[in-house]
């Protein structure tokens, strides 16, 4: 069981249901859920599969940092030795991409195009952490995975995204890029002019989001039914996860900022099921029950 528990906190289980939300989101607005839910399988399991290995190679690039900020973690504390890690990284980035090219297998047509966004995905984590994490370009490249596991999901259609997905992956992607740059320095004081910076990408983030009930019925009005509580829910989001920010600007230290790191972390699962509910109505709202899991699991597990 403690074997388990260690494992578990190396590939941050409670995000887990983060990944799996974009994923869901492609399915949701793509229409494909219930008739192409053989394909939903694999690309779920791909896109699990991939963030988990990107949190191995996190640790596995990080070890210097983590003996002196983080001597509790897996890989720092010694309880998963660097060769296991890296042999367990390397295993889940083929199973991700193995996963994805069944996806695209089952596709009638039998296109390729899961695999290339899977092959994608894989550089842009090993980019992110064996390269420019600590670097202006991190927070970048963090987004761009977020905006790369949401195309995954999108991929479930034998199309290339219309311009309302890939909006849907800039969103997701762009606040992903926010929530990077606010947690840069969690485990130390914190720059009040950053926080301020990555909120206002955040923000950005929501903002734009605001544009996709419209762009949903103009471009798929074949099922579009957005819910009249989009804009409301997605104000009250923005309020919930303000005060946090707030709170954590006036005072930067770690006390205040990982629990906003938490919540937007969190939060990408409530940003996902706002945005499929542009396109399902308040159905669509459902996704958000896998928020519920993820906290349950936090209460053991550190998400950050």
């Amino acid at each position: 069981m403690r074997t388990i528990l260690v494992y578990a906190q190396l590939v941050r289980l409670p995000n887990t249901f983060t990944s799996l939300a974009d994923i869901f989101l492609g399915a949701v607005a793509t229409g494909l859920l219930l008739s192409h839910w053989h394909v939903l399988l694999c690309l779920l399991a791909a896109s699990t599969l991939l963030y988990w290995s990107g949190m191995v190679w996190n640790d596995y690039f990080d070890l210097d940092q983590d003996r002196l900020e983080r001597p509790g973690r897996p890989i720092a504390s010694g309880r998963i030795t660097l060769r296991v890690a890296f042999a367990l990284g390397f295993a889940l980035m083929l199973g991700g991409l193995a996963f994805a090219g069944l996806a695209d297998f089952l596709v009638e047509a039998q296109r390729l195009r899961s695999l290339p966004i899977a092959a994608f995905l894989v550089v842009a984590i090993f980019l992110y952490d064996g390269v420019a994490k600590a670097t202006w370009a991190g927070p970048v490249l963090m987004g761009g995975c977020r905006l790369l596991n949401v195309l995954l999901g999108l991929s479930i259609a034998n199309v290339m995204p219309p311009f309302w997905g890939w909006l849907l992956a800039i969103i997701v992607g762009t606040y992903t890029a926010g929530v990077t740059w606010f947690a840069r320095t969690e485990a130390r004081l914190s720059s009040q002019s950053m926080l301020i910076a990555a909120a206002i990408v955040m923000l950005a983030a929501l903002s734009l989001a605001l544009t996709i009930p419209a762009l949903a019925l103009l471009e798929t009005s074949r099922y579009a039914e957005p819910s009249w509580l989009f804009p409301y829910l997605l104000a009250g989001f923005g309020a919930y996860l303000g005060v946090a920010v707030l709170r954590a600007i006036r005072r930067p230290d770690p006390v205040r900022v990982q629990p906003v790191i938490k919540r937007a972390i969190f939060g990408l699962i409530v940003l996902d099921a706002l945005m499929a509910s542009a396109f399902a109505g308040s159905l669509g709202l459902l996704l958000v029950v896998l928020v519920i899991p993820g906290m349950i699991l936090g209460r053991w597990l550190y998400s950050t």
